[in-house]
């Protein structure tokens, strides 16, 4: 286990004024309007993927993960987040020494111990591949909001295997205490017709819980095939909650990024 070196105590807000509004209440009226305009009634997932874009191209369909957990998130306590690290290229998966992550509506603290059981597997402990990454930080405010109470636990994946990624999830499973998310958008930079089919084949691929995904289709592909290896392990079955792209949400046809919403259900 190598340290790259520490940075303060609080992992302060990258992305904000970027990816989501800086000001508080700018923000929280933009949650309040994409949570409003998300419906996606049945159980409660134990597992989701959630898109990682900027609000105006992927908030609709991560209001649309964030609502099928309904009134429940609020009992939550901990939440890991797993996301790719888009700056940083290191082997393996990063965990954070930062003990709480900032955004424009306060901080969100991480489960320490939770980190401190993770410390026994072969994980980076950093906040430099953390310091810059927008993958975990644009799931925060919707956490902030649906599930108050939560403690966090941030992981980004690097240079890993389905089997690495799984083993981290399985150290945190928990029970109804605890979710799980997988932080991905999906293809990238086709045009609106070529997308739809690249991520429609991509989305029947993750509900057959395939961990065969490339980067190709799923920049946090990474993540996409150790979460599939720990829900069937586990039995778990899946659903699309929605899958969009950026033309469907900020008009572009030309050139677009595909995002999928997708819960993991007790069978």
């Amino acid at each position: 286990m190598k340290d790259l070196g520490s940075i303060p105590a609080v992992r302060p807000a990258a992305v904000a004024g970027l990816f989501y509004p800086a000001e508080p209440d700018a923000l929280n009226r933009e949650l309040d309007a994409l949570l409003a305009g998300a419906s996606a009634p049945g159980p409660r997932p134990k597992a989701l993927i959630v898109p990682h874009a900027g609000y105006i191209y992927s908030g609709p369909i991560a209001a649309r993960a964030y609502a099928s957990l309904g009134a429940e998130a609020r009992s939550l306590q901990r939440i890991a987040i797993l996301g790719p690290s888009h700056r940083e290229w290191f082997p393996g998966l990063a965990l954070p020494q930062a003990q709480s992550f900032a955004t424009p509506l306060g901080t969100v603290p991480v489960d320490i111990e939770a980190v401190g059981r993770l410390r026994e597997l072969p994980v980076l402990i950093s906040d430099v591949p953390h310091a810059l990454e927008h993958s975990l930080e644009v799931q925060l405010p919707f956490l902030q909001r649906i599930a108050p109470d939560a403690k966090i636990v941030p992981v980004l994946a690097g240079e890993a295997g389905a089997a690495e990624v799984a083993a981290v999830i399985a150290a945190l499973w928990g029970g109804p205490e605890t979710l799980i998310i997988a932080s991905s958008d999906l293809s990238h930079y086709h045009d609106y017709r070529t997308a739809q089919g690249l991520d429609t084949a991509t989305a029947q691929a993750i509900l057959e819980g395939r961990e065969t995904l490339t980067a190709r289709q799923a920049c946090g592909h990474v993540v996409l095939n150790g979460l599939a290896r720990a829900t069937r392990t586990r039995g778990l079955r899946t659903r699309v909650l929605d899958l969009r792209n950026s033309g469907d949400t900020a008009g572009d046809h030309r050139r677009v990024v595909g995002y999928g919403a997708f819960g993991f259900y007790d069978a």
